[in-house]
């Protein structure tokens, strides 16, 4: 992504004028390639490198250009900015690992019988071969948030997400566990990885400075995934004990038969497991699903993804922008469905008007529960207090929309749902669904770690305003039965239904 924005008049910057704010400074930690364009002669290099710099590391880049000269159409280009002397030419980027280092890792692999996969974003399009490897390695493959369309959730080897949004199958196989191949991931949840020693580790990763970063690896396999593994593949011998891999499928179906069953709930206000299982049944063929910042970040990771489709969210910096992906995504795949899918906490106003300004058919699916309901469940589970200063003042999405001038949906009756979805999609323009769904509907009951379960008994017992209907949802039989951090304060629990 390339941010191009204003600055104050070149001769102005600094001197506190109007609206003078050092845009070059406030991009600087988060753009690799951040300049301050002084002409037009110096836009000419600066543009290319900042277009190179964005598509070979996959990171933003950013330009600032002063008011003034941006009109300016005549400069004088100094002696060392020769005209041409740039251009936007590139090669595939591919690194491949010496043959040594690969053998090494093969070795540490093939001397496990209990190997878990984590792949994450620089998983994508290497999905063929990472089910390749898991495969004839017998292993379960988990993904972190950004890795979620690297290999579709439909194949047999997947067990889902990890972290506070995963599933509990994934962290069965982490624990378990006795080797651990990591592909193109540097998750900042790695407390859900196998602890410390427990496995023997291989990683890939283009970039060297993230080897070993969050896990003590064995052996560090530098060069981009698709490469790598395409070199590792022969290298490794086929395990016949499938016993890993089939205890955790059977998790996962164990997983997934909950989640349906906690979708076919029909209560009101609705769960929100209810919109996302109509969701994952309307997604057509192709579909970019854009997911958000919320407790819908929870559920966006249960969206199960068929092969072909891609998806993805401010998975580092956690931004609120599900509709402005969106966006972005429908002007660059005009021919493909987009879905933005995103809470009340999230979604802001001013994008549903360029949502209609630009009639890009993008289907809006907001949960709106009327608060920060994530930040209550982190306030409990990370710091073991009461939830403060969360709710948020209720906003009618869909009168907004149709304000507008954007078709809305107005979905609160979980009988509705497939349906409602299903239509939303096939609209032809744009559209929004406002499910209204349950705020006490816990995103992480069953992927709690034994730390975070003891800290919502802490934050139940200093007085949490609603941990009545909380600690019931915890207590659901089927979440319990899956969940050893809440099957080790049940007792807790049940004193505050």
């Amino acid at each position: 992504m390339i941010a191009i924005t204003g600055l104050s008049y070149h001769d102005t910057v600094g001197t506190h004028l109007i609206q003078d704010v050092p845009s070059d400074r406030l991009f600087e930690s988060v753009c690799l390639y951040n300049e301050r364009v002084m002409g037009p002669a110096h836009a000419v290099p600066v543009t290319d490198l900042a277009v190179r710099s964005a598509l070979f590391n996959r990171t933003p880049s950013h330009l600032a250009i002063p008011i003034d000269v941006q009109p300016w159409t005549e400069d004088t280009p100094s002696p060392k900015n020769k005209p041409g002397h740039t251009s936007l030419a590139g090669q595939p980027f591919t690194v491949r690992p010496p043959v040594e280092q690969l053998t090494a890792a093969a070795d540490v692999l093939n001397s496990c019988s209990k190997i878990a996969i984590c792949a994450g974003a620089g998983a994508r399009g290497a999905g063929d071969l990472v089910e390749q490897v898991a495969d004839t390695l017998g292993a379960p493959v988990v993904k972190a948030g950004l890795g979620k369309d690297a290999v579709p959730d439909d194949s047999p080897y997947v067990t889902g997400g990890m972290g506070l949004i995963g599933t509990r199958p994934s962290h069965a196989a982490f624990e378990e566990c006795d080797g651990f191949l990591i592909i193109g991931s540097a998750t900042p949840y790695h407390e859900f990885w196998p602890e410390p020693g427990q496995a023997r580790a291989v990683q890939i990763d283009i970039n060297a400075d993230r080897i070993a970063r969050r896990y003590p690896v064995e052996v560090g396999l530098v060069g981009d995934s698709t490469t790598v593994l395409r070199e590792l593949v022969p290298l490794l011998e086929r395990h016949t004990d499938r016993s890993f891999l089939e205890r955790a499928q059977q998790g996962v179906a164990d997983y997934w038969a909950m989640h349906r069953e906690q979708a076919a709930d029909h209560r009101r206000p609705m769960r929100p497991q209810t919109v996302v299982e109509a969701l994952t049944d309307a997604l057509p063929d192709g579909a970019i699903v854009c997911g958000d910042a919320d407790t819908v970040t929870a559920w966006s990771a249960r969206l199960r993804l068929r092969r072909g489709m891609q998806f993805s969210f401010s998975g580092t910096l956690c931004s609120m922008g599900a509709l402005p992906y969106a966006l972005g995504a429908q002007i660059a795949h005009p021919d493909r469905p987009v879905i933005a899918f995103t809470g009340d906490g999230s979604l802001s106003m001013g994008e549903l008007a360029s949502l209609a300004q630009h009639r890009l058919p993008i289907t809006v699916v907001v949960l709106r529960n009327d608060s920060l309901a994530l930040e209550i469940w982190e306030q409990n589970a990370l710091l073991g207090n009461p939830q403060f200063g969360n709710d948020l003042h209720p906003v009618d999405f869909a009168a907004v929309a149709e304000a507008c001038g954007v078709r809305r949906i107005r979905l609160d009756d979980p009988a509705d749902a497939p349906t409602a979805l299903a239509e939303a999609i096939v609209h032809r323009g744009p559209v929004v669904v406002e499910a209204i769904v349950d705020p006490h509907e816990a995103p992480f009951g069953e992927s709690l770690l034994q730390t975070h379960a003891q800290h919502i008994t802490q934050a139940y017992a200093a007085g949490e305003r609603d941990r009545r209907p909380m600690a019931a949802n915890l207590l659901e039989p089927r979440r319990v039965a899956m969940s050893p951090a809440v099957q080790s304060v049940q007792d807790d629990l049940q004193s505050f239904t």
